[in-house]
């Protein structure tokens, strides 16, 4: 049979205009033979393959498995792109789900559960004029009047992917049942003014292992694995709890608690990284290790601090996607990346890794150990706290209650056989002694510090006392690094705006670029959360100590100086760095100047 009989056999369905019921699939592959959106050899092929075999899956679901190819430019049509089409037929407004965006408590007062299933619609957003539901079958609308009258809301529509409406209908329900079930193990029924004032005399509390607690507590860690979070904020104020997460250096709320059932969450939390859940008047650190939904394992370092409202706790989340990488991973340039492998290869002297809390040092040291950490050596590292456990390094942790610091801790790794040594921090005079002592007995010894760049770090060991011989005679080389974010690249989109060049151009001077910078600036999309950007990467100003500047240091040299000669052996600054990166077109110029210092 012909392929133009075939297409006289297939039934024309009405137009999406006149349209009434469930979308089915043929539905959908004729609307788009009408409009062009796909080709008539297209619609046959895919009619032929949907009609070898019934299923229950939803009709976008089924053409996207079918793989069904665009007219202009033959890319496969994906179930997000079935959902705009079917938005665009509908006259309705797309709507992809942000649930960092969803107040899970309000949407779950709007419908219930069964009556969202029942429908497949979803509650996405609630206010008092309005209630915003999504659904993937845009032309039933009868159960709106009943909504309406219900709620005594107006209820606007909206396009959603129906696999994200099935799966955040039952995670936004349960997580609001479980809010509520904690909440009424902790209050009981109260019947009375006169009980309610009994329960706050007998200042009963929220019990840590209630079931509806440990459901939340287990929804927080998934959702939080799931959005990529770096840090879980759980934050008491004055009339309720806050919760928030850090997703590429930034904090999203996410959800709102009761204060009896925040402080269950945070013993809860407390309980399993083995604190003391009655110690409240005092910041407490802990660990945790549970597994990610694809069951890799992952480790969050706890920390609490008492605030005027109650105990707030940071949950500091160490994913194994990010705890080691290679050096482009991290976001070395070539350039860089090979002066960084020399200086590592060095077997004894002081590699300082320096910026401010946050910057990735933490990643770029554990990466850095990582590899160097082979069976033939014994690498110790001394911390507070221990950041990450790593079966291939012996790792110490300091205690001061102990009379235990990093100059004590150092003492005794020194006893230990020791080839590499990992100081946390050096924060005084003696633990920087130690580290000089074990440079120059024979150790290669990393550590940290804070300031501003590299050249920086130098003159502050001379602060706390080191002497410049010393200096001279064990330092091999400064990282200093930063973290900026990247731009999204699924919404990116050229800038061609001659200003954006000349302000590249000045941020730079007196260097200046040998190609045509390619720029680009963030737009926002869903996968990136509107923001523009997704994920982050380090940039990095390597010193090296070359003999020039171990002449200039063991002088009277000052910090321009030594700035100028490091730059004169191949240093760039921070911010020449970051610009090198804006001009490949991997983040923006805005980034590179809020997390950079000015070059001077």
């Amino acid at each position: 049979m012909s392929k133009s009989a075939t297409r006289e056999k297939t039934p024309r369905l009405s137009s999406p205009d006149h349209h009434i019921g469930p979308v089915r699939w043929l539905h959908l592959v004729e609307w788009m033979r009408a409009d062009g959106t796909i080709t008539p050899e297209e619609a046959d092929r895919i009619i032929a393959r949907c009609s070898a075999a019934e299923s229950a899956q939803s009709a976008l679901v089924r053409l996207a498995a079918v793989g069904v190819q665009r007219a202009s430019d033959g890319a496969p049509m994906e179930v997000e792109d079935l959902t705009k089409y079917l938005a665009q037929c509908a006259k309705l407004e797309y709507l992809r789900i942000d649930p960092l965006k969803v107040d899970v408590g309000k949407v779950a007062d709007a419908m219930s559960a069964t009556y969202a299933e029942r429908n497949k619609v979803l509650p996405v957003q609630a206010s008092s004029a309005e209630i915003v539901v999504a659904t993937s079958e845009p032309f039933i609308d009868d159960w709106v009047a009943e909504v309406e009258r219900q709620s005594g809301r107006r209820v606007r529509r909206v396009v959603a992917n129906p696999q994200e409406i099935t799966r955040f209908t039952g995670e936004f329900y349960a997580l609001a049942k479980s809010v509520r079930a904690a909440q009424k193990a902790g209050s009981g029924n109260v019947a009375s003014f006169e009980q309610l004032v009994e329960l706050g005399r007998s200042n009963r509390q929220l019990d840590a292992n209630d079931q509806g607690v440990v459901q939340v507590v287990d929804w927080l860690w998934q959702y939080a694995f799931d959005q990529r979070a770096s840090d879980i904020h759980i934050e008491p104020r004055r009339e309720q709890g806050v919760i928030r997460f850090r997703i590429d250096g930034v904090l999203h709320p996410v959800y709102t608690v009761p204060l009896g059932v925040m402080a269950a969450m945070t013993a809860r939390v407390k309980l399993l990284g083995r604190m003391d859940v009655v110690e409240k008047r005092r910041p407490l650190d802990g660990r945790i290790k549970t597994r990610n939904p694809r069951g890799e394992e992952i480790e969050m370092r706890l920390s609490t601090l008492p605030t005027a409202f109650g105990e707030k706790l940071v949950m500091r989340i160490f994913d194994p996607d990010t705890a080691v990488k290679d050096l482009e991973g991290l976001g070395f340039t070539a350039h860089d990346a090979a002066r960084w492998q020399n200086l590592v290869g060095h077997p004894n002297g002081i590699i300082l890794v320096t910026g401010p809390t946050g910057s990735g040092k933490t990643t770029t040291l554990y990466s850095t150990l990582k590899r160097v950490a082979t069976e033939e050596v014994n690498v110790s590292t001394i911390e507070d706290p221990i950041e990450r456990i790593d079966p291939a390094l012996n790792q110490t942790q300091v205690q001061p209650q102990l009379e235990f610091g990093f100059a004590e801790g150092l003492r005794a790794l020194m006893r230990q056989d020791p080839d590499i040594i990992m100081i946390g921090e050096i924060r005084d005079l003696e633990t920087a002694e130690m580290a000089v002592q074990a440079a120059l007995t024979g150790h290669l010894v990393f550590t940290t510090l804070h300031t501003n760049d590299a050249p920086s770090a130098l003159t502050r060991l001379m602060e706390l006392g080191v002497p410049r011989y010393l200096l001279n005679a064990t330092v091999l080389g400064v990282l200093a690094q930063r973290l900026v974010r990247t731009l999204c690249k699924n919404c990116r989109e050229p800038d061609a705006d001659p200003a954006s060049k000349e302000m590249l151009a000045d941020a730079i001077k007196p260097w200046k670029l040998n190609s045509e910078p390619r720029l680009y600036k963030p737009v926002g999309c869903i996968e990136c959360r509107m923001t523009g950007y997704r994920g982050r990467m380090g940039i990095y100003e390597l010193l090296m100590v070359s003999e020039k500047f171990r002449q200039l240091l063991h002088g009277e040299a000052t910090l321009s100086d030594l700035r100028r000669q490091a730059i004169a052996d191949g240093m760039r600054p921070l911010r020449l760095a970051g610009t090198l990166r804006v001009a490949e077109g991997v983040s923006t110029l805005q980034e590179v100047v809020a997390a950079t210092p000015p070059m001077n």
